[in-house]
């Protein structure tokens, strides 16, 4: 377990699994709220990566887990976890990874993947077509309702996916205020899909209400496959066709 100082002074809380081969680290990104042990850990996706004899490299967002939490909304965004990431990859001295991110993490690869030369192959999960409408008004209303849910009193929420993330908020005892903050800084911008030269591969829940219409995210990445897997979009972390799928695709 160790920590290291990002572009800005926040601290990354980061650890290492399983022993180093000639093959490149596997680095794995988590979704919103929650933190790598709950996304990967918990799930036996670490297990599973490294008993296929992969290196494994796992570490907490901004905001998030062990992680420093900035408490303003200029400190948060998608755009400055990938300078973290970037970060992480020169403390360690890597010159090459797979990287694996899931729902906001996904987002924060995707992004990665536009620019950072070090990418070879890439997997998204829990993400679909959305993706590409991320400045669409009902996204910025979203973002708002999910702050609120976040600051706001638990019983007053209405909404099930709303409810949700602030359950999971609570489970993990994450710190709402940084999760508004958050919220608030969600990537609302183009991502210029055509720029990633990585092979890609997307892996949707069929009961995912975050990965509908994942086609038109394959369509938007050269060459991306798609696999569609059964689950939600907590329940696909556990299922075997989840994490064989990552494996093998990025063997």
């Amino acid at each position: 377990m160790s920590r290291f100082k990002s572009f800005d002074g926040v601290e990354i809380f980061y650890q290492t699994w399983g022993r180093q081969s000639d093959q490149p680290p596997v680095v794995l990104h988590h979704g919103y709220v929650a933190n790598a042990r709950f996304n990967w850990v918990i799930p036996g996706i670490v297990r599973r990566l490294t008993a296929a004899g992969r290196y494994v490299i796992t570490f907490d967002a901004r905001g998030h887990g062990r992680s420093g939490k900035p408490q303003d909304q200029t400190g948060y965004g998608e755009s400055r976890m990938v300078r973290d990431l970037s970060c992480l990859l020169d403390e360690l001295d890597l010159h090459e990874v797979d990287l694996v991110g899931y729902s906001m993490g996904a987002t924060v690869a995707l992004l990665a993947a536009t620019g950072e030369s070090r990418i070879r192959r890439l997997v998204v999960g829990g993400v679909g077509g959305d993706v590409l409408h991320l400045n669409s008004r009902y996204r910025t209303q979203g973002k708002k309702a999910l702050a609120e849910a976040m600051l706001g009193s638990r019983w007053a929420i209405r909404n099930p996916t709303l409810a949700g993330f602030r359950l999971l908020a609570d489970v993990v005892w994450a710190d709402r205020k940084a999760m508004a903050a958050q919220a608030l800084a969600f990537h609302s911008k183009r991502i210029p899909l055509e720029m990633i030269s990585a092979p890609t591969l997307i892996i949707a829940g069929n009961r995912d209400p975050f990965s509908r219409q994942p086609g038109k995210l394959q369509k938007a990445i050269n060459g991306a496959e798609l696999k569609v897997v059964s689950g939600d979009h907590t329940t696909v972390l556990i299922r075997a066709s989840f994490q064989n799928a990552i494996v093998e695709f990025i063997a």
